[in-house]
Parts: C-alpha cells; structure tokens; sequence
C-alpha cells in the first residue's frame, strides 16, 4: 500500500503544533484538551488539591504559573457554598471544607441583617436535628451489613420491621397517655356489670368461680378469656366515663392520622426511588457501574458490602434482559399459546381464592356451636384447638397457597420482576381478604346476619346470648391471630428452617443436597409484616394494648430473623428489585389501614345510631306529651264552653 507523503507531513506537522510550546502555539493547550476528557472528571472525585492532566509537563514549560494558577483554583473550590456533603470529594477534604466554612461563617456572623443571623441560625439547627435524627436510628450497621451480604431487597424487609416497630412504640405510648392514664386518675374501674331487672342487655361476668385448674390458666393466657377478659387488655374494661369516651375516641384517630402521614411520606420517598430504577436511561449498566460507587467509602468492610450491593444489582439488571429477549422473538402462534395458558391459570387461582375464603367463613360460623358441645367444654385442650379455628384456618391458607402461587407464576411467561408483581397482588389479596371474610363472618353472628327483628337479635339489637360484650370478642380474636402468628414464626425457625440447616450440614451427600440451601423469601417475610400489622391495627380499637403486644414480637422477631438468616439461609440465587419493596409495600399499607378502619367506623357508627334513637325516643316521648297536653285543654276549653252555655241559658231564669 504506497504511503501519502502529504497526509504524512500534515501528521507530523500537527504533532510538532502539539509538542511546541504554548507560546508558540495558538490552539488548545495540552491539559485544557485532556481535562476536557470523560476519564478527567473522576479527578474531582480524589481532591480538590489534585493537580490535572498534564500540569506536570506544562509546568516545566510556562515556570510554574501553571502550578500558581491551579493554586488560585483550589482555593476558589474550598470556598465553595455548598454543603460538605454534596460535594464529591473523600471526607478529609469535607472535613477541611466544613472547617473552613466553620471558621469563616464565625467571623462574619457579627456581620449582615438580624434575619440573615436567624437564618443561618435557623439552617444550622435543622441540619444538626438531621444529623441527630440519622444517628438515633436502630440498627443502621446491621441494615449495611444485611444489605451487602443478602442484596437490597433482603435489607428492605428489615427496614420495613423497624418502620412497623416506630408506628407501634408511638400508638402504645398515645394509648399509655390518653386511655391508661385516665382511667386510672378518674378513680378505680368498676367491675363487671351485675344483672339488672330493668334492662336484660348488660349483665355480663366473665370471672371463673371457684378453683381455677393450671389448664385453664393457660387456656385463658392464649385465647384471652377468664381473667384476661375483664382487663386493660379489651375493650369492656374501660368504664363508661364521658371524658374517657373522648380520649379513647381521639386515640384512635390520632393514632391513624399519624399512621396514614408517615406510611404516605415513605411511599413518597419510595416512589422517587422507583420511577429513578424503572427508568430506562437510569438503570443502564454504565450507571451501575459509573455513578454507583460511594467515594467517600473507608474500610475493606464498607468497601466489600458496597462492591456486593452493585453485584446484586447487576445480576438483576441481567436477569431481565435476558427474559425480555426471550419475549421479543415470540411468533404469533406462542404468543397466543402463552396468552391461553395465562387465563387458565388464572382461573386456576381464582378457584383457589374462592376456596380458601369459604373455608375461612365457616372456620368461623361453627366456632361458637363446635364450643357449646360437652365434649369440647370438657377437654380445654380441644377447647383451645376449637377457640383457635379460625386462626388455623387462615395460618394455614397463607401457608399452603403462596407457594402454590409461585410455582404458577413462571408458567405465564413473565418477566421476574413482572412474576414478584403477580405473586405479590395474589398473596395481599389472599391475606388480607381472608381478614375481611373473618370480619364479615363475625359481622354476621353479632347481627343475626343483618336481621335486627331475628330471635336472638330483637331484644336487644345483636346476638347477646352468644356474644354478650360483642367488642371484646372481636378484640380476642385479633388477639388470638397476633399470637399464633408469632408462635407459627417460631415454629418454623425452631422445627423447620434450623433442623434443615444441621441437616444440610451434618450430610454433605445427597440427603444434604435435598434438602437444599435456604433463601430469605423477601416477598413473603414482607406481607407476613403487613399482615400482622393489618391485624394490630383492625383489633387496637378493641384491644388497646395489642400495639405494645405488637412491638414486644416486632422485637422478637427482628433478632430471630437476623439470626435465622445469618446462620442458615444463603443469598438469594434469584435477586429482588428492593424498588418494589420501596412504593408498592407502602402501598399495601395503606390499604390494610384502610381495611382495619371499617370496624372502628362500623363500631362509632352503631354509637351514634344508638344515640340516634334514643333521642328519637325521647323526642317521641316528648311529643306524646304535648299531644296528651293539647288533648286535655282542649277538653277543658269544651268543658268551659258547655258551662258558659249553661250559666247562659239559666240567667234569664235568675
């Protein structure tokens, strides 16, 4: 191939441009020509004081004014305005910029207005209250740790637990001072209310007589009878005080409105969160790799739980390339194969729900008939077993149907993320649906269906033969449902995901292998939080101490968790998006307090109904009165009348 001389001398003479001096040159220099390269903006990341591309050379070169002025411009970066911590250098130079601001910010604070003092007074005090408030969060380093061992998704749950432990520390402290606190300065409560001739609705004693054996101790421990019955612990304890009524009431609404704000400012936040994931320009494999490392890192530990969290995060951004392709080169005759198969599972699952929601009402119809057998009042162990049904019931709904879910959802041909999607609404649906076929199956007894002119119903307006004080029943059954909720989480740690753990290892061959390496399912650890929350929040009304009974197994289960998943369960092999767990969870929230919301407003409801009609009674009784009033006077005007007739007629006699 022959050579152009031409291209050859304009090749060289341009070096030679490059290689002369800047004086001699009337171009670009050297290091303005490189700093302009991508690669040199990472050099704002070592220091401010870091010299730049080509600074040596040129220095040689122009004398050292070149090293003067980069002096010039080190100086004018340390006084930058803005916060240290928005800047993208290492903490020893944040450090030296926070001092310098420091020491500057002291010598013109005698200087400016009096309102630019407060405002820079104002602006200090709301970043040291930030600062304090980061501080004083639990848990923080274990958070780190679980996010870089387990990925984001795992992190999430535990993250959501400590949110769901603040919303019950601050209902049961609300509860501590605006229902515990009053009852006890109004005076000490009354007992149980005696038989009353006059009005047959309200004798209610729910003291055992006699000798109390061990068994029934416990039988009233677990399903909140007995002695538990009459107690702070339900609702019928609290005496019917006017005060009282108003605080308790304003309790309740406290207690949501504070809920409601804080659940909305998180799925706020995490909204953000999710529309910067799902973005596509956002969730590039360069930005993964380019923008998601933390420069301001010390330490091999944080370096390593950082480097693991951007692993994670790639195996999930692969993951779902790798099934999008999948669904691109789909014919058309797939295609529709794909959409047959999805309407069948779906009445698949559709037949499933219907199934466990009918089962879960007529756990709870024959509970009250099951418990006035002989047979069952004379053994307390099948008596328990029979007061828990319905919460059997529901246990082991949840417990059968999810995993059911999952092995449906990757036989319609979704994407992962599109799967954990429809795994998700299946199991929220199926829990909290449960929960309100539970209600509505209670419903049904306390109002003899609907029917207030029923047998059982017509004296006194709800079934009071079998349901005396119909609130305390509704509270002990979500008081049964928090228990056996907790004592099923330590039963599958303790029987199950333990035992399978020294299985694993004490059997390296093939039974080991069977049994498998365990995986922190986030998905259904997440809802099994919902749910119990959604719980907690249905039965407070009726049970007001159910939040700090909430917060003690909240704790509980934060150690048991973190312990079970350190010492037997292993990264996930298929990742979670925690952008999922930011705003759709959250989310999820909201509507379980929505859910937990119909009884207290059906209960205010009955309240003011009955208030209604006593008014309206009174008002009757009222007019009745005055018509009785207006009948007598008018028969006295007659009476006058005739007597005047009469005087009349016999005057002419006179």
């Amino acid at each position: 191939m022959e050579e152009n001389p031409t291209l050859e001398s304009e090749a060289w003479g341009s070096s030679r441009e490059w290689l002369a001096p800047r004086e001699a040159r009337g171009g670009p220099s050297l290091s303005s020509v490189l700093n302009e390269l991508p690669s040199a903006a990472t050099l704002r990341y070592r220091d401010p004081g870091v010299l730049p591309w080509g600074a040596l050379e040129e220095e040689e070169e122009d004398g050292g004014r070149s090293r003067k002025a980069f002096t010039e411009v080190t100086q004018t970066e340390l006084q930058d305005p803005h916060p240290s911590r928005e800047l993208p250098w290492p903490m020893q130079a944040r450090r030296a910029h926070r001092q310098r601001n420091a020491s500057r910010d002291q010598v013109v604070y005698g200087s400016g207005t009096k309102t630019d003092r407060w405002a820079r007074l104002l602006r200090r005090s709301k970043e040291k209250t930030k600062e304090g408030l980061r501080s004083l969060q639990p848990w923080a380093w274990t958070l780190k740790r679980i996010g870089g061992q387990f990925g984001a998704g795992t992190e999430s749950y535990f993250s959501l637990l400590r949110f769901l432990l603040l919303l019950n520390v601050l209902a049961s402290v609300l509860m501590a001072c605006m229902t515990l606190l009053p009852t006890w300065l109004g005076g000490a409560p009354p007992g149980p209310p005696g038989p009353d001739i006059s009005s047959p609705c309200g004798s209610y004693n729910p003291h055992s007589q006699g000798l109390v054996t061990f068994a029934t101790q416990l039988f009233n421990l677990l399903s909140g009878e007995g002695y538990l019955e009459w107690s702070p612990l339900f609702y019928g304890f609290y005496p019917p005080r006017p005060r009282l009524a108003v605080t308790y009431l304003c309790w309740a609404f406290a207690v949501g409105l504070i809920c409601l704000l804080l659940i909305l400012h998180r799925s706020v936040s995490g909204l953000k969160q999710t529309l910067l994931a799902e973005s596509e320009a956002l969730t590039s494999y360069s930005h993964r790799v380019f923008s998601a490392w933390d420069f301001g890192l010390c330490g091999d530990v944080h370096v390593r739980l950082r480097q693991r969290i951007i692993l994670y995060e790639l195996k999930v951004e692969l993951e779902e390339t790798v099934v999008r392709r999948q669904a691109a080169v789909r014919t058309l005759g797939q295609q529709a194969r794909v959409w047959l198969v999805r309407v069948l599972l779906n009445l698949l699952v559709v037949a499933l729900l219907g199934a466990a929601f009918y089962g879960v009402y007529w756990a709870t119809g024959c509970t009250v008939e099951l418990q006035e057998m002989p047979l069952v009042q004379e053994l307390p162990l099948l008596k328990l077993g029979v007061n828990y049904l319905p919460s059997i019931f529901i246990a082991g709904v949840n417990f059968v149907l999810p995993p059911v879910f999952k092995l449906i959802a990757p036989l319609e041909g979704y994407t992962r993320s599109r799967q954990i999607v429809f795994i998700l609404l299946r199991t929220v649906f199926l829990r909290l649906a449960s929960l309100v076929v539970l209600l509505f199956s209670l419903w049904n007894q306390i109002t003899c269906g609907g029917d207030s002119e029923a047998e059982d119903c017509k004296t006194c307006g709800y079934n009071y033969k079998q349901l005396p004080c119909w609130e305390t029943v509704l509270g002990q059954e979500m008081y049964k449902l928090l228990l056996f909720d907790l004592l099923t989480v330590l039963a599958v740690a303790l029987l199950i995901q333990f035992p399978r753990k020294l299985l694993c290892g004490l059997c390296p061959g093939a039974l080991g292998r069977l049994a498998g390496t365990q995986e922190f399912q986030v998905p259904d650890e997440v809802l099994g939080l919902i749910y119990a929350q959604t719980v907690v929040w249905v039965g407070s009304f009726f049970c007001p101490l159910l939040p700090l009974l909430n917060t003690v197994k909240f704790l509980l289960l934060f150690y048991l968790k973190k312990l079970t998943l350190f010492s037997t369960c292993s990264p996930a092999a298929r990742t979670f998006r925690a952008s999922a767990a930011n705003f759709f969870f959250p989310l999820v929230l909201l509507l379980g307090l929505a859910i937990s919301s119909v009884p207290l407003l059906y209960s205010i409801f009955l309240i003011l109904m009955a208030y209604t009609v006593a008014l309206a009674n009174s008002y009757g009784r009222l007019i009745s009165e005055l018509k009785r009033q207006r009948e007598t006077e008018a028969q006295n005007k007659v009476f006058l009348a005739r007597r005047a007739v009469a005087l009349t007629s016999t005057k002419p006699a006179l």
